[in-house]
Order: structure tokens, then C-alpha cells, then sequence
């Protein structure tokens, strides 16, 4: 069979180009470690009052470093905290400084978990367990806001974080 010159040249830069992106991949996964974004875990979303996500809050662990266990329920992220801003949301309290790592699970449907200016961002799923950490440097307001469309009040599902300076209460 006669393949024209210039289809044999697209052809063979085509698989060139394929040949290096799959290296590239391969070196980054072998040279550089890098990998697909895994659960921290399983749970049944059936059972979560059997498990540490029936009291959801944030723990201090010692040394500036806080767990948050939070379950994301259509429309509300549950922290766990019994501070509430004024439209109902939780309101967590960290000092400068603090590492925070998140877990989260959802009870219902597909949620998204980012947190505003840091690099913290987790798809939460059913069944699945999500961890992001993320330091929180500057004193500020930050917000941790849902970015999966999950129903008529998704737009209201956020929770508020206040970083306070070293001397602050802190939960």
C-alpha cells in the first residue's frame, strides 16, 4: 500500500509527539514521584455515626497543627463548630501560623472543597475520604466554599475561617 511522502512525515511526527509525552509521563511517575490523587480512605456513607465523622470539629493535634473532620451535606459543610456566622455557616478559628489538614466525606452527592488562596483543594465524594493541608500565614477571613454544583443551595454551602493573630483565641 502507497502512503503519500507527506502523510508518512505527519504520521511519524504524530507518533514522535505520542512517544514523548508518554516518556514524560513515565519519568514523572518513576524519576519524580508524582502520582494520580488518591482517597486518604473508604467509609460507608450509610454508616458515618459509627464513625469519626459522627463528631465532626477540629481537633488541635499540638505544635500549630489542627485536624478538621468535616462532612459536606447538601447544602452545608458540617465542621462541627458551634460558632455560626450570620447566614447559618460554621465558623472556624485558627491562630497565624497553623497547619490545618482537612478530611472530608460526603453524606449525600458529589461536593467540591476549596479554600480560598491556598492551595487546598479536594473533590468529595460519597464513600470516600478527602485530605487537604493547607498553612495559614497571614491573619485574614478565609472561605472554604463548595465548587461542585450539588443542587439548589450550592451557591449558600461554604464555611467561614478566621486566621488569627498570634494572641487570639483560637478553637
Amino acid at each position: 500500500m502507497h502512503i503519500d511522502r507527506y502523510e508518512r512525515q505527519y504520521l511519524i511526527a504524530v507518533a514522535a509527539v505520542l512517544g514523548l509525552f508518554f516518556a514524560a509521563l513515565v519519568a514523572s511517575a518513576l524519576v519524580f514521584g508524582v502520582r494520580l490523587p488518591q482517597p486518604e480512605g473508604y467509609i460507608n456513607p450509610l454508616t458515618l455515626n459509627r464513625t469519626v465523622f459522627a463528631n465532626p470539629g477540629m481537633r488541635n493535634m499540638g505544635n500549630g497543627v489542627y485536624d478538621a473532620y468535616i462532612v459536606a451535606r447538601m447544602w452545608a459543610f458540617d465542621a462541627g463548630s458551634d460558632e455560626k456566622d450570620e447566614r447559618g455557616q460554621d465558623v472556624l478559628r485558627v491562630p497565624v501560623g497553623s497547619t490545618v489538614n482537612f478530611y472530608l466525606t460526603s453524606a449525600d452527592v458529589t461536593h467540591g472543597f476549596i479554600v480560598e488562596r491556598h492551595n487546598a483543594n479536594i473533590e468529595v465524594l460519597p464513600g470516600h475520604v478527602g485530605r487537604a493541608s493547607t498553612r495559614f500565614n497571614e491573619p485574614g477571613t478565609f472561605y472554604i466554599q463548595c465548587h461542585e454544583y450539588c443542587g439548589r443551595g450550592h451557591q449558600n454551602m461554604y464555611i467561614k475561617i478566621i486566621v488569627e493573630p498570634a494572641g487570639g483565641s483560637a478553637a
